[in-house]
């Protein structure tokens, strides 16, 4: 098997250890997608706050906690191992701290303690986002600059294939409405849960611990790792001067520094969409797990096929419009969702004919409108963040890999508690002279500044590739 430190592999597709890498993705997505996304995410604001309103701020202020834990530590731990060499030992600590939480997410149960939830989750969700540093660290060893955008774009889809059949078994076999005790396909859950004290979300939790558990192994056995260069503590003690060197050194690569900017700016959007979205339709329309996890499924495949469309795309346009278009989707559906009511649509312009409610899933006609941009959101938010991998890793070489993701990480989550707390904010404003309903609404309203803010720093940054030629 050849190392890392090899040359890039020639067909990165016919390889086991590009494969073992792309597993991570594969492995980690359920997480994001059912616990934090679509099912225990809603679950917490809609069963376990006292009403959506007071939901949507605690669960935008836990977002906004893990984000600045993430923000402060992913370069320092980036400088580290750059400096010991190997990123498996990393991922494996961080696995166990992640799939111990996600188990003690069990105990979650209605009329506990909404605040033990919440550091329950902020805890799982900061060990998996510091996994992803290091996993990201790998890509520039395994394959040519060239091939990076398609590999990482479907790394990105399948993760998304992952999330995807992990929701589907969820909603088929464990996630029961409280109203029928019935799962999507009809059938009494497994193990005898029971939905109306939420055990269904309730048991997402370990049983995404349980996936990742099994599916990252892969990564650990196929992709070669850097052989150890120096001790951990000579390493912890010389990686805050190698931080303070890479922020120098970042600032006089001028396309790549504004390239970091820009993304701070978009992927602040994207987090507080991706952490607040399912709660946003659970609290506005009443969702149950099963509708909201049934519209996870849908926007997961739309995601997948963009991821696969993007990957295509990379080759011929680069990184760079990859971003810029979906940034424009996301302003678009951004604006589509905090337009919608339970009257209308496109700020009025478009009436509902009529504006009772129906039964069944998605009855209503604000609901299947929101379905509508919901899957726009799909389209962009995994172009967007594996095409922004691929820029990034297009844009170092391997020995520097692990601080400047560190740093890649830290530009996505240092202000990405602005975003969240955003929301949180101005929800909690909007409800002290609005209904609720239009106070959510008015809330996430706030990510469009932070979409507009990327394109705008964006549009004039050279992309990897005419910074390519222009070194050359």
């Amino acid at each position: 098997m050849p190392t890392a430190d090899t040359p890039p592999f020639p067909r990165p597709f016919r390889q086991k250890a590009v494969w073992g890498w792309m597993a991570f993705d594969f492995a980690a997505q359920p997480f994001f997608t059912v616990v934090i996304t679509f099912v225990f995410g809603p679950y917490l604001v809609s069963q376990m706050a006292a009403d959506p309103a007071t939901g949507q701020t605690a669960w935008g202020l836990a977002a906004a906690a893990a984000s600045i834990l993430v923000a402060l530590f992913s370069p320092f731990l980036g400088a580290v191992a750059d400096r010991t060499g190997p990123r498996k030992p990393w991922i494996a600590c961080f696995a166990a701290v992640k799939i111990l939480a996600l188990c003690a997410l069990w105990t979650a149960a209605p009329g506990t303690s909404l605040f033990a939830a919440l550091t329950l989750l902020v805890l799982a969700q900061v060990a998996a986002e510091f996994s992803i540093v290091f996993n990201d660290a790998m890509i520039p060893r395994l394959v040519r600059p060239a091939e990076i955008g398609r590999v990482s774009n479907l790394a990105w889809g399948l993760g998304y294939l992952g999330g995807m059949i992990f929701l589907g078994l969820t909603l088929a076999f464990v996630a029961a409405s409280p109203e029928t005790g019935k799962t999507l396909a009809g059938l009494p859950p497994l193990f005898g849960l029971d939905p109306a004290t939420g055990e269904g979300a309730r048991a997402t939790a370990p049983m995404a611990g349980l996936w990742y558990l099994v599916f990252v192994l892969p990564m650990f056995l196929f992709t070669p790792d850097v052989a150890v260069r120096e001790p951990i503590g000579r390493a912890v003690r010389d990686a805050l001067g190698d931080l303070a060197g890479t922020l120098r050194e970042a600032r006089t690569r001028r396309p790549l520094f504004r390239f970091l900017l820009a993304r701070m700016a978009y992927q602040d959007g994207v987090n507080a969409l991706l952490v607040l979205g399912g709660a946003f339709a659970a609290g506005m329309f009443d969702w149950s797990v099963t509708e909201t996890g049934l519209f996870g499924i849908l926007l997961t495949v739309t995601a997948i096929f963009g991821c696969a469309i993007a990957g295509l795309l990379e080759a011929k346009l680069g990184s760079k419009r990859v971003i810029l278009a979906s940034i424009l989707c996301l302003i678009l559906a951004t604006l589509g969702i905090v337009s919608t009511g339970t009257q209308s649509t496109l700020f009025g312009l478009l009436a509902w004919p009529a504006p009772t409610p129906g039964t069944g899933l998605f009855a209503t006609p604000a609901e299947r409108a929101y379905l509508g941009w919901g899957l726009l959101i799909g389209l962009a938010f995994g172009p967007i963040q594996a095409s922004s991998r691929a820029w990034l890793a297009q844009s170092v070489s391997p020995r520097e890999a692990g601080r400047y993701f560190g740093l890649y990480s830290l530009t996505g989550r240092a202000t990405s508690f602005l975003a969240t707390l955003s929301v949180a904010a101005l929800t909690y404003l909007a409800a002290q002279w609005t209904s609720p309903e239009l106070a959510t609404r008015i809330g996430m309203s706030a990510i469009l500044a932070f979409f507009l803010v990327g394109l705008a720093l964006l549009w004039g940054t050279p992309s990897p590739e005419r910074q390519a030629v222009s070194t050359a």
